[in-house]
């Protein structure tokens, strides 16, 4: 193939022309422009959705001096502004399901029925805040070894810290042998109380 064939040009990576079929656009409406309309504006208001077509120089001239809301009062322009927020779409305030008598009837009947509001965000409607629930008391796992140890003592396993060890007392000046005139035989039961209220202490009853 000869290197100057018109068909070895087609399949170069960058052919020595540009062989693409160029389409006319429409020219820019800008008066007394005759370039080509590269680029759109919008029309303003109460024409959306229609374009200015301009060449890149009187777009940009065109985008300078646009504004949106020429000729509208301030109130006005605020109110759009206010609008737009929500997208022009109507809105209600929280909570509320109509006016007039229909939301009284309502509001009286939720009020009557009642139901929880622990932020308060529905108090024009009947909600009220819920009572703060009561702290629920610990529970704790009671094992047989402890089981015994708090019938060696006789207490209640709901027994508090203060009532196992005011027991203790009163079991260790019954059982020691001091308190017996000496007498042995209450050794074994001395020794009972001591070892379940250490196991106790231990397992962190008291």
């Amino acid at each position: 193939m000869k290197l100057d064939s018109p068909i070895f040009d087609r399949i170069r990576v960058k052919p020595d022309r540009d062989r693409r079929v160029k389409a006319e656009g429409p020219a820019c409406e800008w008066a007394g422009c005759c370039n080509a309309a590269t680029h759109r504006a919008p029309k303003g208001r109460q024409q959306e959705g229609q374009f200015w077509r301009f060449c890149f120089d009187h777009v940009r001239e065109y985008n300078q001096s646009y504004n949106y809301f020429s000729g509208m009062a301030d109130d006005a322009v605020a109110a759009y502004q206010k609008d737009a927020l929500t997208g022009h779409r109507p809105t209600w305030k929280m909570g509320s399901r109509g006016g007039g008598a229909q939301a009284s009837a309502q509001a009286s009947q939720h009020s009557a029925d009642g139901f929880g509001d622990p932020f308060g965000m529905f108090g024009e409607v009947g909600g009220r805040a819920r009572p703060e629930p009561e702290p629920a008391r610990e529970s704790r796992m009671i094992r047989n070894a402890e089981r015994r140890a708090f019938e060696s003592l006789g207490v209640e396993v709901s027994a508090t810290a203060e009532e196992i060890k005011a027991r203790f007392k009163v079991l260790v000046k019954k059982y020691h042998p001091d308190a017996n005139g000496g007498d042995n035989s209450t050794e074994d039961r001395l020794r009972d109380v001591i070892q379940a209220y250490n196991h106790l202490k231990s397992a962190g009853f008291c």
